[in-house]
C-alpha cells in the first residue's frame, strides 16, 4: 500500500500540474490536489477517514454530474457513439472533456476508497 500512495501522490501532483492549460484550471487543480494530500496523509499515518469520505461525496457528486450533462458521458455513449476520447480536444467536441473529467474523478474514487479499506501500519 506505501507502493500504491506513493504512486498515486506522484501522479495526482503531476495531473495538478497539467491542468494550467485546461479550460477550468481553478476547479481540476485542487480536485487532484485533494486525492494527493489524502495519498500523502495515509503515507504519514495521519489518514483520515472524514477526509476520505468528504473526497469520496464530493468527487461521486461531481462525477454524477458529469455523467448525465448535455455533453456528458451519456451523450458521449448514446450520440457519439462512444468516439475515441484520446482523441484532439475541440471547442465543437465538449463530451471529450466531459468524459475525460468522469473517468479522472472514476480513479480519484477508487483510489480513496482502497484508502479508506486500507489502514496505514
Amino acid at each position: 500500500m506505501r507502493v500504491f500512495n506513493i504512486i498515486f501522490l506522484i501522479l495526482f501532483v503531476l495531473f495538478a500540474a497539467l491542468q494550467y492549460n485546461d479550460p477550468d484550471p481553478y476547479l481540476w487543480v485542487p480536485i487532484y490536489l485533494y486525492g494527493a494530500l489524502i495519498c500523502l496523509l495515509w503515507l504519514l499515518k495521519k489518514q483520515s477517514t472524514a477526509l476520505i469520505w468528504i473526497g469520496i461525496v464530493a468527487y461521486l457528486a461531481y462525477a454524477g454530474y458529469l455523467f448525465v450533462a448535455d455533453d456528458g458521458v451519456l451523450s458521449w455513449i448514446n450520440d457519439h457513439n462512444a468516439e475515441n476520447i484520446a482523441a484532439t480536444m475541440k471547442a465543437e467536441r465538449p463530451w471529450i472533456e466531459d468524459s475525460r473529467e468522469f473517468f479522472g474523478l472514476l480513479i480519484l474514487i477508487a483510489v480513496l476508497v482502497i484508502d479508506l479499506r486500507k489502514k496505514p501500519v
